[in-house]
């Protein structure tokens, strides 16, 4: 059987990754060899490195129970090994979230656990994670088929617990539908997941290359681990909503679509698409295949229109039986079982789309840092271009003409001492409006914030005061973005009438600093804002006991407020770092050219000999600036690159060998 495709992408999106590092590592290697390196710069490059090696295509599998979901996983990604590498079986159904990658940083296989009862904590799972204490491991024994099946079946493991520390954990409620049909006592245990999340490293050629695959539990689960909805979910690159055949759109079915994943994905819906799994339930030997096919679109259909998407992002397929097929290495059940078709899709469009991003990211950071020191050759060459003529007009002339030379490079001298101050006057007060941006960014302003608002809501024994408290955070979070904005824009305004000032009087050559944008993140807020209102006046707050709503509130809102604040302020950080760069490197350098200028005309006025040495010695210095400039600019080229496809790159090997 042919590799499918979505193997093949991948695999050339790993070499892309592996190229651009290596662009990256040549740009250290020029700025090492020319001394232009700098320890901030060297850290930058190296975090760029890094972020490129551990990155992620994060692919999230939804759906509620029974569906196949974690039957399509095993198809899509692991029929390599013949058998269910995840547990599938009729009866077993995923109880925790669970995430497959794997771990660059430990290179291990294994297994970890979040134990249930840290639900008590006032800690969302991001931040567990950075806690190992917190995890119970298993090492997994990739040599041993069997050690890892068992090991996996911790996915779906459960236990009983009395029913006061259920409701503790907020796994139940007396309200639920149930309870409300009959007037039944409440049972005196409750089963319930033994794990809050997993985390499954495993060495999987796939998920080597940066894939990783979210494995989500079924309505119940959504709804009571916020952080999924809120975070996890909106952050994948893709994500599959499986249903299946045999049941048609249900209820609940509808219920995880609308609440708990279309209204939290970003504003368009790419990367969002449905799988109707379980088709063979469809097959029927009693009709032809045009007839099963037509039963088959019917059911498209349905989905897409109950869905409110087009029916081309509805893909029907057998995930029993793609697995079986890729197993058996049966080409013509896996062509039937339609799975061909959604790996297109994923090979097609979320890969490339992946790949966009981080082009766009890295091509942006370490592409202005590239052009900075193109930039500052370019002005460095045309400087000691005028200084060459200068020497050259002066060949044969009269010593007049040398001291006349020599009077306008002291006025430079001058002119020069002047700028500084300036400069070092301007520079004081952008680091007073730089530390007042940074100031509201602060994690410590948002923690006061934060605390503020929580106390209020805490001490509040009413619906409408702790929903009132709710609402104050994010309205002042909100204000504080704002102000944030207006510091930035300022401060942005400031910097242009720096440089222009430069540009004028010092031959700096002409740029455009980049302004510090918070958009991205004001849209972040505002779909946090949007969503702290949903949760406000949702019933399920309410009804639900206070002290768990705002646990519950902060761990899936608050937390991934911090986390936007955090981004932001290292941002601003670095823009303000960056943002002086290219002026304090021509503050440096011109510098330099007018003293050098100045001793070679001292030497000149001393004796004419020494006119033809200076001059040589000032073209080899052009020389090299050229050879420089050429030498960024093609790794600038090679930094800008299109994007090649999977399919494209097999087809020029295929060429080459034959």
């Amino acid at each position: 059987m042919e590799e499918d495709l979505f193997k093949q992408q991948m695999r050339a999106f790993d070499r892309w990754k592996a190229d651009l590092i290596q662009v990256i590592q040549d740009y250290h290697h020029w700025l090492e060899s020319n001394g232009k390196g700098t320890a901030d710069i060297n850290v930058r490059l190296f975090d760029v490195i890094e972020s490129l090696k551990s990155d992620q295509l994060t692919v999230a599998f939804v759906a509620e129970f029974s569906r196949g979901k974690t039957e399509l996983i095993n198809a899509i990604f692991f029929a390599d090994y013949k058998r269910r590498l995840l547990p599938s079986e009729a009866g077993r159904t995923t109880m925790c979230p669970t995430e497959l990658f794997y771990d660059h940083e430990v290179d291990q296989a294994y297994i970890r656990m979040l134990p249930i009862e840290t639900r008590l904590q006032d800690t969302s799972i991001s931040e567990l994670k950075k806690d190992p204490d917190q995890w119970k491991t298993i090492n997994l024994d990739v040599n041993s088929p069997d050690q890892m099946i068992e090991a996996m079946k911790q996915v779906v493991a459960t236990k009983r617990v009395p029913l006061q520390d259920a409701m503790d954990l907020g796994l139940y409620s007396d309200d639920t539908p149930r309870r409300r049909r009959t007037d039944d006592p409440p049972p005196a245990e409750i089963e319930v997941p033994e794990w809050r999340h997993c985390m499954i490293s495993f060495p999987h050629p796939l998920l080597q290359q940066g894939l990783a695959i979210l494995d989500t539990p079924g309505l119940n689960a959504l709804g009571t681990e916020p952080e999924l909805t809120y975070n996890m979910l909106p952050n994948a690159h893709a994500v599959l909503f499986i249903l299946a055949a045999d049941t048609g759109v249900t209820r609940s079915d509808l219920d995880v679509w609308e609440y708990y994943i279309k209204q939290h994905r970003r504003s368009d819906d790419k990367g969002l698409v449905a799988a109707l799994n379980k088709i063979d339930t469809l097959w029927d030997e009693m009709k032809s295949e045009d007839e099963v096919a037509a039963s088959i679109e019917a059911q498209q259909r349905e989905v897409a229109n109950a869905l409110s998407i087009d029916t081309g992002g509805v893909f029907p397929v057998s995930a029993q039986k793609a697995l079986l097929a890729k197993t058996k290495e049966d080409q013509v059940l896996l062509e039937k079982s339609r799975l061909m078709d959604l790996e297109r899709y994923l090979a097609n469009e979320i890969i490339p789309a992946k790949q966009g991003l981080i082009r766009d990211n890295v091509v942006g950071e370490i592409g202005d840092l590239i052009k900075i020191n193109r930039n500052s050759i370019a002005t460095r060459y045309k400087q000691l271009k005028s200084q060459l003529n200068d020497l050259k007009s002066a060949s044969g002339k009269n010593t007049t003409l040398i001291q006349h030379l020599m009077r306008k490079a002291r006025e430079k001298q001058a002119a020069y001492n002047n700028n500084m101050e300036y400069f070092q006057s301007s520079r004081r007060t952008l680091n007073q409006q730089a530390k007042l941006l940074l100031n509201e960014l602060s994690l410590k302003k948002f923690d006061n914030v934060a605390g503020t608002a929580r106390k209020q809501m805490t001490d509040s024994w009413t619906t409408a005061g702790l929903k009132t408290g709710m609402k104050t955070l994010f309205d002042g979070i909100r204000d504080t973005m704002q102000v944030a904005t207006r510091h930035a824009d300022e401060t942005h305004q400031q910097i242009i009438s720096i440089y222009q000032k430069f540009e004028k009087e010092t031959e700096l050559q002409a740029l455009d600093p980049k302004p510090f944008s918070t958009d991205k993140y004001d849209i972040e807020m505002q779909r946090l804002y949007d969503q702290a209102e949903e949760f406000r006046s949702s019933p399920v707050t309410t009804m639900t006991e206070q002290s768990f709503v705002v646990k519950k509130f902060f761990i899936s809102l608050v937390s991934h407020a911090r986390d936007i604040f955090f981004q932001a302020n290292q941002e601003a950080e670095t823009w303000f770092k960056d943002i002086m760069i290219p002026l304090a490197k021509h503050v440096t350098e011109h510098k330099q050219l007018l003293e050098q200028h100045m001793e070679t005309l001292y030497k000149i006025n001393e004796s004419k000999d020494n006119i033809a040495s200076k001059t040589a010695e000032l073209e080899g210095q052009c020389r090299k600036l050229a050879e420089q400039y050429a030498a960024l600019d093609g790794l600038l080229k090679k930094l800008q690159s299109p994007i090649g496809r999977a399919a494209d790159d097999s087809n020029a090997q295929q060429a080459a060998s034959g």
